[in-house]
């Protein structure tokens, strides 16, 4: 797969280097928290700012910078979404395995992964976003609903509602991502969204809602 012919910082990146990369992340910057808001476990929200996460994203997309220009197999925003997945990872494993900073105690119902969406992130943001705050109990039992539903999901498929749905990417960015070609990420979003809202139906809300 190669990279987007209408990547306008690729060559922003191949003259100004690290100074242009600035500017990459400050023009992505609203997506990027969209993806960390999303994928970042919640119980390390209290402990993480955004924006040391994303100084962590430029010093190893710095880094890696002189590799990515030698072979821009993907466009700039994929790379840039891969190192952030990337730091996510790394933050993880430091805070959720470091003992004397254990936060496994809180709440495991909201736990999120960094690599990919799990059924428990993809389904807690469904119920939040289709019952009213004041309705726990309500939003409790659809969440609980949703995650046996997605469990029952291609890893894949998910992953593809995933990045469409709360990160917004586009089908091609979806593609480039899980290293698809576009028509076949096309057509797996289509069965995902079908089986979403087969799921949304037996859930009792309508599928319009969720989609």
């Amino acid at each position: 797969m190669s990279g987007d012919s209408g990547d306008v910082w690729l060559d922003q990146l191949r003259a100004d280097g690290v100074q242009a990369l600035a500017q990459a992340l400050s023009h992505y910057r609203e997506r990027l928290v969209k993806m960390i808001d999303f994928r970042l476990d919640t119980r390390l929200l209290g402990r993480l700012d955004v924006g040391d996460v994303l100084q962590e994203v430029y010093l190893m997309s710095a880094r890696r910078l002189d590799d990515f220009l030698a072979n821009p197999a993907v466009p700039t925003f994929v790379w840039v979404r891969t190192m952030t997945q990337q730091v996510l990872a790394d933050v993880h494993r430091r805070h959720l395995g470091a003992q004397k900073r254990d936060v496994r105690r809180d709440v495991p119902l909201h736990r999120r992964q960094g690599d990919s969406a799990t059924s428990v992130s993809i389904a807690a943001r469904l119920a939040d976003s289709l019952t009213s705050p004041s309705k726990a109990a309500a939003r409790a039992d659809m969440r609980q609903h949703l995650y046996s539903a997605f469990e029952q999901m291609d890893p894949i498929d998910r992953e593809i509602l995933a990045l469409r749905h709360f990160e917004d990417l586009t089908n091609g960015e979806v593609a480039a991502v899980l290293g698809l070609r576009k028509a076949a990420a096309s057509n797996r979003y289509v069965r995902a969204l079908k089986r979403l809202r087969e799921i949304m139906t037996t859930a009792g809300a309508g599928a319009d809602d969720a989609t």
